[in-house]
């Protein structure tokens, strides 16, 4: 595989992550193109948040190669240009919502106003002088996802961010996911929610620390016959098999 800085954001080959006598990650190798959503889709335990946490330089690999934006994953020029959002919102619970956007707009040297268009772009806008604990858990996620896009970062990881989030909740922030991705963003999403594969353009799917397939929704329900994303990830499960 040979990474296209034009076209590809993320470029991972034969990455392994062991933890003890554990593997977590086995020889993966995957790319993600640029200005698409990716879906990052499997159970839990799959081994998702390694993988991005690897993306975004966080995670000891035991071996492999992590190219990202053309540099190697967590590399200074790439402090600015990738977002990260964990699973747990990331904020101050004693700071309002522009203060919390407006720290990490210093931290990466952006304006008052750029985080304002970051409070704005995730909907919150009405609620930017209340403080963290007085969110519940949806907008504590929004403002989570305003401190990372305050950078304008080039790639946005999201790990599991719809988790928790009523209907309505969920749906915003996908059409809010793909406005970012029209502008010419990258988005790599984890889920275990497989109805929410249909936003995404492409599908990585995971088990067990490997991925089983990487295509798109019209393609996974192409080759498995399924009409139901769900019943598709099974099938493909099925038919495929998961050494130990």
């Amino acid at each position: 595989m040979t990474a296209s800085p034009r076209t590809d954001a993320v470029v991972i080959k034969d990455l392994r992550v062991d933890r003890g006598k554990l593997t977590a990650l086995h020889d993966v190798s995957l790319t993600v193109p640029r200005g698409s959503i990716t879906g990052l889709l499997g159970p839990s335990g799959c081994g998702k948040t390694t993988l991005m946490r690897a993306v975004v330089g966080t995670q000891i690999i035991t071996s492999g190669d992590v190219q990202v934006l053309g540099e190697p994953a967590g590399s200074k020029q790439l402090r600015t240009r990738v977002g990260y959002v964990t699973q747990a919102p990331s904020i101050y619970n004693d700071l309002t919502v522009r203060g919390n956007v407006n720290y990490f707009a210093a931290l990466f040297g952006r304006s008052s106003d750029d985080a304002a268009a970051a409070i704005d772009s995730v909907g919150l806008t009405d609620r930017s002088q209340h403080t963290g604990d007085q969110l519940s858990g949806g907008q504590r996620t929004r403002v989570s996802l305003a401190c990372a896009l305050v950078a304008d970062p080039d790639l946005i990881v999201l790990d599991e961010p719809t988790v928790g989030l009523d209907p309505v909740l969920r749906a915003d922030l996908w059409d809010r996911f793909a406005d970012l991705a029209a502008r010419g963003r990258t988005l790599l999403i984890s889920s275990h929610v497989m109805d929410e594969a249909d936003h995404c353009d492409r599908l990585l799917l995971m088990r067990e620390g490997r991925v089983l397939a990487h295509l798109s929704p019209a393609e996974l329900r192409e080759q498995t016959g399924e009409t139901s994303l769900e019943e598709a990830f099974l099938t493909l499960i099925k038919t495929t098999e998961v050494n130990p």
